[in-house]
């Protein structure tokens, strides 16, 4: 088994007369933590929707490699593929988070593996017990909107994990968020990834969250300029 789980080669994207990638290599390590930063316009969030396979490059190629089969090349494969892969292998954490309001927490948590066909009360026993897990207790059936904002990225966290993703992308995790609240959700964030032997790649502009990260990049008009182990 590889210990990568992600790789890229020679990743390009334009969009109109803007190179948002301009020949990308990098690769994720299984279990590590990675964070990508760059000024606003450097293109990490668009390497980052090219890795997940949110988005089509224009040229190169994506890999991931599972732990229990053979490399996928997610930038080759089809859009069903690239589908099931962000279902099933992938986490998403987002700065807004994108949960449901209309949805209690638990609901939120559980309708991930509503979607890949577990029965409902199986998934929300699933989803109450990674609630539990990041100190959600007793907040399974509050709105969204009666969180506080710490909360409700845990719950986002909760919702990425609950699948057994492998692989976690989170693009501005605690942007939104006061830095006692950004320390408590990194917390959460590397225990139920890197913690659980699983990995994350992480977008920020923050220099305290690229810090606790084991692994940084930096990235300037769609290259990848420095790379360095964090402390």
């Amino acid at each position: 088994m590889t210990d990568l789980v992600l790789e890229s080669h020679a990743l390009t994207k334009i969009y109109g007369q803007t190179r948002a990638l301009g020949g990308v290599d990098m690769h994720v390590r299984r279990g590590e933590s990675l964070a990508i930063m760059g000024a606003s316009g450097s293109g990490k969030t668009t390497l980052l929707h090219v890795l997940a396979g949110i988005v089509t490059p224009a040229a190169g190629s994506v890999v991931f490699s599972p732990t229990d089969g053979a490399p996928i090349d997610v930038t080759g494969g089809s859009e069903s593929l690239r589908s099931r892969l962000r279902r099933e292998r992938f986490g998403f954490v987002f700065q807004q988070g994108l949960l449901i309001p209309e949805l209690t927490a638990v609901e939120n948590i559980a309708l991930a593996l509503m979607i890949n066909g577990t029965r409902r009360r199986t998934a929300l026993e699933h989803a109450a017990g990674w609630m539990a897990s990041l100190g959600l207790a007793g907040k399974e059936d509050n709105r969204i909107g009666e969180l506080s904002g710490g909360q409700a990225q845990r719950v986002a966290i909760a919702r990425a994990q609950v699948t057994g993703a492998e692989l976690v992308f989170a693009d501005e995790p605690t942007g939104a968020l006061d830095s006692k609240t950004s320390h408590e959700v990194m917390d959460a964030l590397l225990w139920s990834t890197t913690g659980q032997g699983r990995s994350l790649v992480v977008v920020t502009h923050d220099a305290d969250v690229a810090a606790r990260c084991s692994r940084t990049v930096l990235m300037r008009d769609g290259s990848i300029v420095t790379a360095e182990v964090s402390a």
